[in-house]
């Protein structure tokens, strides 16, 4: 009897499965999807809403030949190369070759940016917090959930793929160079793609394997930009890019696909490395072990403002030393400048003049740094729902310190950050301007232009204060939509004629345009009233709302 029972299997007993690397991949997929479904339909309806906008921007900026003419050397001089791309095709200028030489470029920066914060968001950050293990506690292999990232990462930038080649050539581009466009767009975004699976599994932060994929992707962009400064059409350094190579697709112009395969080959190659990397770490670790701390902590970590200081140090450091070695590079290419502008047609430094192109040329750089500078603000403040978290947050506070001390003490180091990194910069930038171009005076215009832009750049931290205090599951998109919108009107407002209302919403451009325009001090001291009432509004949603729910 005893023998019957053990052999038969009770009906409430669960069936035993079958489980390998991959099983329960696509039930993540779907889980995933659900948990993007606002934010991938948004990173996909920008992509499409800048080729529209773009398409229909141009005509009426340049509605002649002799218009499109006339600004076409903007984009074949060496700095117009170096922030668009080789300028293929400008000695014929059409419309479409001007949207693939001056806009297709930041498609492919937008797809690299939402492929890589993809990545880590499902990697990284899902171990960090613990779900992955509970996921990996049922029925699940050990890569299903790089798996589906990668699957959803692929979806996404098909996606995006789709939607720019079918709007390209909806509004009247070439079909070829469409597809081509659309297929560069795709594929950057897959090769980056597989570059933060691989940052993610050398770091046990997010924040670490985040910023590692943001620093290839900034090598990327340099090594691009300075290739194709170098000669037009690009040169050799263009070519160790993979925003060179699909900028060298040459869209309406050379249409060829052969650049496109290493960055199929880059996808793949980083994506199985991938795989490899994982099998060779534990769950929540990193290849790269964290170093340990001192045995004892020093007295300053006993205080909220030395606390915040400590966790914002490796922000503030990585961030800062983007921003001025990117302000450095470029200030030492103003002499560049000055022979370009020198170059260029004379009707073209008529309709502009020699100094305020020049000029012109230094407040960009000082309003680069801004841009910049804006979304470290953006990634230091969310930092703290990180710490939320974590319960790390609920440690803190559980000691006498108060919620305003230590969420405002973290908004203080923040704002410090922003102040110094400007600064910084503004010095680097200054004194490699003033050494290629032998005027000393550059290192005070530009320390001062990029200063100028600091009220603006705390009107963003005020946003994100009010958004981390009242509504916190907001902090990301819109704090990252804010980035994006400032870059667009601060790049493209005066080239495509945006509508008044539209560059209002960007703070940054309400501070004067230094060098070009005299100091205006009305729109600092609004901006600043403007960013003292926002930080304390949000530090009183702080205090309303329960700590560790969004």
């Amino acid at each position: 009897m005893s023998t019957t029972l053990a052999g038969r299997r009770s009906p409430t007993a669960p069936t035993p499965h079958t489980s390998g690397p991959f099983t329960g991949t696509g039930t993540m997929v779907r889980f995933m999807l659900r948990r993007d479904r606002v934010r991938l339909p948004a990173w996909l309806a920008g992509h499409g809403l800048f080729v529209l906008y773009i398409a229909a921007a141009l005509p009426q900026i340049a509605p002649t030949e002799d218009d499109l003419q006339a600004v076409v050397p903007l984009l074949q001089q060496p700095v117009g190369r170096m922030f668009t791309g080789p300028a293929l095709g400008m000695e014929d200028p059409t419309y479409e070759r001007f949207f693939a030489s001056g806009y297709a470029p930041y498609l492919f920066l937008l797809s690299a940016l939402m492929s890589l914060l993809l990545v880590v968001r499902h990697t990284r950050a899902e171990e960090q917090s613990g779900r992955a293990e509970l996921v990996r506690a049922n029925v699940a292999g050990r890569d299903a959930g790089l798996a589906a990232t990668l699957l959803l990462a692929l979806l996404a930038n098909a996606g995006a793929a789709l939607i720019v080649a079918a709007l390209a050539a909806a509004v009247g581009f070439a079909p070829t160079g469409s597809v081509l466009v659309g297929l560069g767009t795709g594929l950057v975004g897959m090769a980056f793609s597989g570059v933060a699976a691989v940052t993610a599994q050398f770091f046990e932060s997010p924040r670490a394997a985040a910023g590692a994929a943001g620093a290839v992707l900034g090598a990327a962009f340099m090594l691009r930009a300075l290739g194709d400064m170098a000669a037009a059409g690009g040169s050799a350094l263009s070519w160790t890019s993979p925003l060179g190579w699909a900028a060298q697709t040459g869209p309406y112009v050379l249409d060829r696909f052969w650049p496109l395969v290493p960055l199929a080959a880059v996808a793949l190659v980083t994506g199985a490395g991938a795989f490899a990397l994982q099998r060779r770490r534990d769950l929540g670790a990193g290849l790269v072990a964290e170093r340990p701390g001192p045995g004892e902590a020093s007295r300053s970590l006993g205080t909220p403002l030395g606390l915040a200081a400590r966790l914002q140090r490796a922000s503030i450091w990585g961030w800062g030393a983007a921003i001025v070695v990117l302000g450095s590079v470029d200030g030492a290419f103003t002499q560049v400048m000055v022979e370009g502008v020198e170059e260029m047609p004379e009707t073209v430094r008529d309709m502009f003049g020699m100094e305020a192109l020049v000029s012109g040329y230094l407040a960009f750089l000082a309003a680069f740094s801004g841009y910049l500078t804006t979304a470290y603000v953006v990634y230091a403040v969310q930092s703290l729902s990180g710490e939320e978290a974590r319960g790390r947050a609920e440690a803190v506070l559980a000691t006498p310190t108060s919620r305003t001390a230590w969420a405002g003490a973290h908004l203080l180091v923040v704002a410090a950050g922003a102040a110094g990194i400007l600064v910084v910069a503004g010095l680097g930038t200054g004194v490699a301007a003033a050494a290629v171009t032998g005027d000393g005076s550059l290192v005070i215009e530009l320390v001062a232009a990029h200063v100028n832009v600091l009220p603006a750049v705390l009107v963003v931290l005020a946003v994100c204060a009010v958004l981390y205090g009242w509504a916190p599951a907001l902090l990301a998109p819109v704090g990252w939509a804010l980035v994006g919108l400032i870059v667009f009107v601060g790049n493209f407002a005066a080239m495509l004629d945006l509508p008044r209302w539209l560059q209002n919403l960007s703070p940054l451009s309400y501070p004067a345009q230094l060098p070009v325009e005299d100091f205006a001090l009305l729109p600092i001291l609004v901006l600043l009233a403007i960013a003292v009432l926002g930080v304390g509004l949000g530090l009183v949603g702080v205090r309303r709302r329960q700590i560790g729910v969004r």
